[in-house]
């Protein structure tokens, strides 16, 4: 076998790793099982399954008896199975250290490897070659490989991710991975989910039932009654280290029952257990140590040495560690203690050391700014109580804007609620008024970003200049989301310039590590532009956002751009555009798993107006009702006006305009008009008083609004048509010239108004090209909504049959000839019949007709049989016909 060998030459299994350092036989070893291990057979049956599927991953937190429970299973198989086990311990390795030793795994439990398949000489990379070669060689085998990887969680790096997935998918039925993590692995495990080839066992299966604690009690030499097991699975939720731990402190008692009953309630008897058996163990310097990390989650030797004022904290703890005395080393110089010693630590430095702990916390917080571990230190600041220094971390990191976006907003809320007015100065108004204004109460955000602006023009040297620029370019961000809120677009131009004026004073290196301020910032600027009806320059701001690298930082602004660009295209009549833009926002929701409220709700808005314009009533209506599920902080005067449109036009779709008036009666509130919002309102409450016959006044709504956009054109024009006569509407379309500035939901409205001023005025021939002009245009984009609400007229232009000779009333369709009276319809159609055939009557084909109604092709193509049958008729064109001339249609 090229390049593996026991003499370490070029054809022999090489001795030691890329570094030259001799392998760890530890990291092959299969974990040996203490005498009180409970064999589980629902778990190991479950990895017996596991077997049938390419995958398996148990996940767990630490303790959660994840490593001993594939150990254990791994040695029992008994199916001659070869069992290759790889603890990938060292966190920093890269892709060619971890292959060597994957390698080497496999060699070690004799399964033979592909002749050429080399060795990795340089510990960070590994030729792709190696990977093709391995996962030819184990697809070919009879029997599967089972390869275990534990401790999964330290493998940080992407690369060793796909590589191993690339190995996994190639070699077919010649492997069985399976991962042991604490974390979620780099793997695509949603395609594995989907296709059945994923095995899971995660905690909420690791814990202990309480049939199982109780054996585990019996191990260990305890027999209790079924209550008191309870209760203890109860208090430890089944963790498995954690019971083992009550289970040996119980054991020393005289009343095992008793004590566990004891424990239960305070936990005084387990704590003076521990202090006796782990704490005063230890030298006076060592307790003091121990003492004082007790209020840190995890720490390193640096923080430690913070806390203690010492310079020795690395070798005591990994002291610790070594003698197993509940400090658990985590890699890459952190460590962490027992969950339950920490508690009992914690209980026994506030009587030790009565004071002492708001302080601990202050230097932890402090060492951990230093170091650049923000979230950590603002929780540290939080417990002391120290709100002044936790406001100031945050607002001279420049992260203000974590409260609106990424994966830390909802806990930072949180983190901040506890403020109350402790905090006074500048950074603490900033984070007020960034709290308030993200759950959308502008007023009161106003309040304290004055509060905010009059504390740093009295302190102008606020912690030095550049913590004051990080502080005003915080303010200016509030400022932009307060103006946007309040539909002031001149007042966001303001802040955004005033922010674009402050980014050369802060460093750099706070604005890369916290993109979501200038995402943020675009995005409020581009929606108050957007608000204003300056759809160019807001398209440019919103584009720039919407065009950034995706991360979980800017999640929430991206989406929203995305949304808002989709809105535009749709005012602009771009339906396909706007439901292409629309999607993509979604989709940014999903691919960071935004919990709603945490989406923007414009883009599932625009889905809905285009499925009003497409005659998708039910879908609009569902989605417009999940539109209102949206972050306060963007529930901006766009979005309600735009909710209130496509309510009102979803309301005109199902012939109530009475319903349609009252939806957009009450002006949206907002500091300055918006252009498009006032056209779209008059328009569509135009619409509304035309279908009721009442046309002046539709008249007199669209006259008031100036400059009127493309679609008011339009809908003036149609009023026109009623009102003045064809001649008058086409002078105003000719004037508007709609077709070359708009899209096909404006521009197919057009051409319609323009195909009944011909029919209305006798010129039947060019009513008919118009029509179909209109038929072609909107076929693209599957658009309905303009034929529906055209009226009678177009009926005939819709069928096979050559219009009337002359001129007709206005209105009034097509009359059955009486010397061939219709047949009468024997056999009444179904709802679903008739559904088919309103859209056989728009000329839509068979697929479009199945895609509208979510149905098969051949479902349809049965649906238009029974119609033909029931209508007396061969073809589609006779159907329509047969059916306009029986009121069918």
């Amino acid at each position: 076998m090229t390049g593996l060998g026991d003499d370490g030459s070029s054809a022999a299994e090489p001795l030691a790793d890329p570094h030259g350092d001799p392998f760890l036989r530890t990291r092959f070893a299969v974990p040996a099982r203490p005498v009180t291990y409970l064999r589980r057979e629902r778990l190991t049956g479950h990895l017996d399954q596991g077997l049938r599927t390419p995958l398996t991953m148990v996940n767990g937190a630490a303790g959660a008896g994840k490593t001993l429970l594939v150990a254990d299973w791994a040695e029992r198989l008994d199916d001659g199975l070869p069992v290759a086990w790889f603890t990938t311990e060292t966190a920093g390795d890269g892709p060619g250290m971890f292959w060597a030793y994957l390698l080497r795994a496999l060699h070690a439990v004799g399964v033979p490897l592909p002749d050429g398949i080399g060795f990795p000489a340089d510990a960070n990379r590994v030729s792709p070659a190696l990977q093709a070669r391995l996962a030819a060689g184990l697809s070919g085998r009879e029997r599967p490989v089972v390869l275990v990887l534990d401790e999964f969680d330290r493998v940080t790096a992407p690369e060793i991710a796909e590589q191993l997935e690339f190995v996994l998918h190639h070699a077919g039925p010649g492997l069985r991975l399976v991962l042991v993590t604490r974390t979620e692995p780099l793997l695509p495990l949603h395609r594995y989910r989907a296709a059945g080839e994923l095995t899971e066992i995660r905690g909420a299966e690791l814990a202990f039932t309480p049939d199982e604690a109780a054996e585990l009690m019996e191990l260990h030499g305890l027999r209790l009654p079924p209550a008191a097991v309870g209760a203890l699975v109860e208090r430890t939720r089944g963790w498995a280290a954690g019971l083992r731990l009550c289970a040996l402190a119980a054991g020393e008692s005289q009343d095992p029952e008793g004590y566990l009953k004891e424990f239960e309630a305070d936990r005084s008897a387990i704590a003076d257990f521990l202090l006796a058996e782990v704490l005063k163990r230890q030298d006076a310097a060592t307790q003091d140590l121990l003492l004082r990390v007790s209020v840190l989650d995890r720490f390193c030797p640096g923080l430690t040495n913070a806390l203690t004022g010492r310079d020795d904290a690395e070798a005591v703890l990994a002291r610790l560690s070594r003698d197993d005395a509940f400090v658990e080393h985590l890699g890459h110089g952190l460590y962490r203690l027992h969950p339950l010693f920490a508690e009992i630590l914690r209980a026994h430095l506030r009587v030790r050391l009565p004071g002492l702990e708001p302080e601990l916390h202050r230097r932890a917080a402090a060492w951990l700014r230093r170091s650049g571990r923000l979230a950590e230190a603002l929780g540290h600041g939080a417990a002391a109580g120290d709100w002044e220094f936790t406001a100031g971390a945050l607002v001279d990191d420049l992260a203000i804007g974590q409260f609106f976006t990424g994966p830390h907003s909802d806990a930072l809320a949180g983190l901040f609620s506890r403020m109350g007015r402790e905090g006074t100065g500048a950074a603490p108004e900033l984070v007020r008024a960034a709290d308030r204004l993200a759950r959308r109460e502008t007023d009161a955000g106003l309040t304290h970003l004055r509060r905010a602006r009059r504390e740093l023009a009295e302190y102008a040297e606020y912690d030095g200049p550049a913590d004051a620029a990080a502080a005003r370019l915080s303010c200016a961000l509030l400022e932009a989301l307060a103006a946007r809120l309040a539909g002031a677009p001149e007042r966001a131009e303001d802040a955004a310039r005033a922010a674009g004026e402050l980014r050369e004073a802060v460093p750099g290196e706070l604005l890369e590590r916290h993109p979501e301020l200038t995402a943020l910032l675009l995005d409020h600027l581009g929606s108050a532009r957007l608000w204003a009806g300056r759809f160019e320059e807001a398209r440019a701001a919103l584009s720039t956002v919407a065009d950034s690298a995706p991360e979980a930082a800017t999640a929430l602004p991206r989406e929203d751009s995305l949304g808002r660009l989709a809105l535009i295209d749709y005012l602009d009549g771009w339906l396909g555009r706007a439901e292409r833009r629309a999607r993509e926002a979604l989709a940014e929701t999903e691919r960071f798993g935004l919990p709603r409220p945490s989406g923007s709700g414009v883009g599932r808005l625009v889905l809905a107006a285009v499925a009003v314009d497409r005659d998708e009533l039910g879908q609009a209506q569902a989605l417009l009702g999940t539109s209102a599920e949206a972050h306060p902080a963007l529930r901006d005067p766009v979005l309600e006006a735009g909710r209130a449109l496509t309510t009102a036009r979803l309301h005109l779709a199902r012939g109530d305009p009475g319903a349609a008036l009252e939806a957009v009666e009450p002006e949206v509130p907002a500091d300055a008009v918006s252009p498009w919002a006032r056209g779209q309102t008059a328009l569509v409450a135009a619409a509304a008083h035309l279908a009721e016959g009442r046309t002046e006044t539709a008249a007199e709504l669209l006259r008031e609004v100036p400059d009127a956009p493309p679609a008011c054109a339009v809908g003036a024009a149609r009023v026109r048509l009623v009102t003045d006569g064809a001649d008058a509407a086409v002078r105003l379309l000719d004037r508007a010239r709609p077709e070359g500035r708009a899209g096909p939901a404006v521009t197919v409205r057009a051409t319609l108004v323009r195909a009944q001023a011909a029919d209305e005025a006798g010129d039947g021939a060019r009513a008919r090209r118009l029509v179909a002009r209109a038929l072609a245009e909107a076929r693209r984009e599957r658009l309905r909504r303009p034929f529906t609400e055209a009226g009678p007229w177009i009926r005939r232009y819709l069928g096979t049959a050559p219009p009337p000779a002359g001129r007709r009333t206005p209105g009034a369709g097509p009359s059955p000839r009486p010397d061939e009276p219709p047949p009468p319809v024997v056999e009444e159609l179904s709802g679903r019949e008739r559904e088919v055939l309103r859209r056989l009557a728009l000329a839509m084909s068979t697929e479009e007709i199945a895609a509208d109604l979510y149905v098969s092709v051949n479902t349809v193509k049965t649906h238009l049989k029974n119609v033909y049958r029931k209508l007396s008729v061969n073809r589609r064109n006779e159907a329509v016909r047969r059916a306009r001339e029986l009121g069918l249609l």
